[in-house]
């Protein structure tokens, strides 16, 4: 039995009157050191429990030897070759992602995400064919993030310089996302036309259990019927 880490649990009663501190250790049964090192660094990656992790690990344990440095090398490959387009932001491993470089691609027409995962779940619903501007985080002053720590400057050049007809703002409906969408709107309305996506009801939801934030950018995002 080897002993992976040690954490310090704080449990409160319902009372609030007493505290006891318990020192919580997790411990994996049954695994030689190596491998429970394996599974340790799995449960270090986000959305991946214990569970997941040993599943992990122990596939790939039985996995060839050759299966094993292609994974490898894969990893570290894509660790020092992929960065940022120097255009929009975006990853990519050249100068200029695929999109920026796709002649196809309306370039008058610019959406404004905050991180390349939001611009990829914009390309999968395959409707979007202008270009994108990735910001590289929200400002958020209480984790001293302000204005100068994104790509707004170079969005704002963008804009000017490449007669950018629209701007979309596809940023998350939160303090956040509404704090960068008003600062936003309000350098690039010299410029061009500012627009921001509709928030509303996911398909399927029932009315009934929808909060009262979403309900509002439902009814305010509405349009006509055709």
């Amino acid at each position: 039995m080897y002993l992976l880490s040690e954490e310090l649990c704080i449990l409160y009663l319902k009372d609030q009157t007493l505290l006891k501190l318990i020192i919580c250790s997790r411990t994996l049964s049954g695994f030689t050191r190596p491998l429970a090192r394996l599974i340790d660094q799995f449960e270090q990656l986000p959305g991946i429990g214990p569970r997941t992790a040993q599943r992990l690990s122990l596939y790939l344990l039985r996995q060839p030897e050759e299966k094993i440095h292609a994974f490898s090398n894969a990893l570290l490959n894509a660790r020092s070759q992929v960065g940022e387009c120097q255009k929009c932001f975006h990853l990519s491993a050249e100068i200029e992602c695929e999109i920026c470089s796709n002649s196809a691609r309306n370039k008058e027409l610019l959406c404004v995400v905050a991180d390349s995962r939001d611009l990829l779940a914009l390309e999968r619903t395959h409707e979007y064919k202008g270009i994108y501007h990735v910001l590289g985080g929200l400002i958020s002053p209480m984790d001293g993030i302000g204005p100068e720590m994104l790509q707004i400057s170079s969005l704002v050049k963008r804009v000017d310089s490449d007669k950018v007809k629209e701007v979309i703002l596809a940023l998350t409906p939160s303090v956040e996302g509404d704090t960068t969408s008003l600062y936003l709107a309000r350098l690039l309305r010299p410029f061009t036309q500012v627009s921001r996506i509709a928030y509303g009801l996911p398909m399927g939801s029932e009315l009934e259990y929808a909060d009262e934030v979403t309900l509002t950018r439902a009814l305010e995002g509405r349009r006509t019927m055709d």
